[in-house]
């Protein structure tokens, strides 16, 4: 189309002076036709654009959707040593970018083939007058191609090994303007710390951008003298032919338009390359963390996982120390939980509990021993189809930004259409009185972050994650300090109703209230990486070592 334009340009000029020059009458009907061929192919032209900016912006808008669906999914595949490695979640980081940040990747690269087609055409009008054109307009051209390509590469590297810094800065952001951190930024005076601790970053961050713009301007402007020298070096030659009569004025303004437009194409088409060229390094950040591969247990034979537990669960001399830990969490730990028991764990903070239960739910793997279920080691199961034997609540449960169904429903995501499961789930952990005062009961959206979201107490949130365990058609159950956040006649009731409605369930209760501990059918006493104790509350209690020592300090406090 553009030479089409250039070439109806060129004849209507040259008609027009024609016509002038003529001492005939004057007939003006081809003027009238190539007017005509030149507004239909000008709105064709902004057609055929506009059609290419709204598949532009829905091949970008699929793109974004279905990278960040397949980062969802891959995420919920990688083990939590990698999740909880400061380097993995760089990468994961970097990747998470790509989602949204190189949706213009696609539409580049067709608009290269696009302008492909353009510069062949006008190349070819070119060589048919004047192929020395070509020569100078490669000359225009090159030097600055070369040199966004090198600084392409230099700004990848940049950003990569900023990547750390970045992170931090965001985190820094957050902390430093966000609800959830302003009553200690307030009451601690903590603004010029945080503000500090930013800018030394920032300037950090700052500097070294800085360096590299003004590198890559100046080499830039150089190389841009170039170009513009051989730029009107042909727009000189071009004006010399005309003034020689040896090309018409028509021509004069096809050539001179031609070569303009070749010019401001082709250093279109070499910046967008170089912008591809970048972008695609980005994006191999991306298909990195996609492509990865983790070391799954291929020693061990997969077999069919169990629907329920026979038996019991047990551990066997199980070693575990987390990566790059100088010493080990726990030591040759055995012990066994029993089908349908209620199993108390305590121990001083930092013992191992949350860690025996990361075990349990293989969020990690021992460095020795196994786990059993049924005298079968745990390894021999299907990683998801396992974890899906084990319902589990933890002391930091996640607050989702969602209406109360989902959060409640979390526990059981494929029954979140289901009312009647719903609410009897919010009835049995007392979270039914929470969703009373909610504006839109079951349906309100909870926390400040969206616009009619409704915050809640700790208690509030913690009674509605409990919602989740009861949601749970797992065989054994697990709650991680689940009620640190509730009053002393709201955690006895919610307890009272959990070892009732769990007969015949195995359970898992971590909790440092005695009260709810005595509540267990046995427990078991973690101390420096070994089991201390384990039996019921009388037969620790009369041993005198210490859980005792423990509930007697816990029972002072009451006195």
């Amino acid at each position: 189309m553009p030479i089409i334009l250039l070439w109806v340009g060129k004849e209507i000029i040259d008609e027009v002076i024609l016509l002038v020059n003529s001492e005939e009458n004057q007939d003006l009907s081809r003027i009238y036709t190539l007017i005509a061929i030149e507004f239909t192919v000008a709105i064709l032209s902004d057609l055929f654009n506009r059609l290419i900016g709204v598949t532009d912006t829905l091949i970008g808008n699929l793109y974004s959707n279905d990278s960040s669906i397949e980062l969802i999914q891959k995420t919920a595949r990688v083990d939590l040593e990698y999740l909880e490695d400061s380097e993995f979640y760089d990468k994961l980081e970097r990747a998470r970018r790509q989602t949204v940040g190189r949706v213009n990747l696609m539409s580049n690269s067709l608009s290269q083939a696009q302008d492909l087609i353009t510069i062949v055409s006008l190349i070819s009008a070119l060589i048919y007058f004047y192929p020395i054109l070509i020569v100078l307009l490669v000359i225009s051209i090159i030097p600055t191609f070369l040199n966004e390509l090198k600084f392409s590469n230099s700004n990848y590297k940049l950003t990569s090994r900023m990547a750390p810094e970045r992170r931090q800065l965001d985190y820094m952001r957050v902390i430093g303007a966000s609800d959830v951190t302003a009553k200690e930024v307030k009451l601690f005076g903590l603004a010029d710390f945080i503000s500090n601790a930013f800018s030394t970053t920032a300037d950090k961050y700052y500097q070294s951008i800085k360096k590299l713009t003004i590198k890559r301007s100046v080499w830039g402007a150089l190389f841009n003298i170039i170009g513009v020298v051989a730029y009107y070096g042909a727009f000189v030659f071009i004006i010399l032919k005309a003034v020689a009569s040896i090309v018409t004025i028509g021509e004069l303004t096809f050539l001179a338009g031609s070569f303009n437009r070749l010019r401001t194409q082709l250093q279109s088409m070499f910046t967008r390359f170089s912008n591809i060229t970048e972008s695609a390094m980005y994006l191999h950040d991306y298909f990195d963390f996609i492509d990865m591969e983790f070391d799954e247990n291929t020693e061990f034979e997969l077999l069919p996982t169990p629907k329920t537990i026979e038996e019991g669960i047990v551990f066997e001399n199980v070693t575990f120390s987390y990566p790059n830990a100088h010493l080990p969490v726990f030591r040759n730990l055995s012990f066994k939980l029993f089908k349908g028991e209620k199993l108390a764990l305590v121990g001083e903070n930092g013992s191992g509990k949350t860690t025996l239960i990361k075990l349990l739910l293989r969020l990690y793997e021992p460095t020795s021993g196994r786990i059993l279920i049924d005298g079968v080691d745990v390894r021999h199961y299907n990683k998801e189809e396992y974890q899906k034997l084990f319902g589990a609540i933890f002391q930091d449960f996640v607050k989702y930004y969602l209406t109360t169904r989902v959060n409640i429903a979390v526990g059981n995501i494929e029954k979140v259409n289901d009312d009647k499961r719903i609410t009897k789930s919010a009835e049995l952990s007392l979270a039914d009185k929470v969703v009373k005062d909610l504006l839109k009961g079951y349906d309100q959206e909870l926390g400040r972050r969206f616009k009619n979201g409704a915050e809640l107490s700790g208690g509030q949130w913690q009674k509605i994650a409990l919602a989740r365990a009861y949601m749970s058609e797992a065989p054994v159950i697990i709650l991680d300090e689940p009620t640190s956040a509730l009053d002393a006649r709201a955690e006895y009731e919610v307890f009272q109703r959990f070892i009732g409605l769990t007969k015949g369930r195995t359970s898992i209760i971590i909790s440092h209230r005695f009260s709810t501990v005595r509540m267990a059918d046995r427990i078991l006493v973690l101390k420096d990486g070994e089991v201390l104790e384990l039996g019921t509350h009388e037969e620790l209690m009369a041993k005198g070592e210490l859980y005792s020592e423990l509930f007697e300090l816990q029972a002072e406090g009451y006195q």
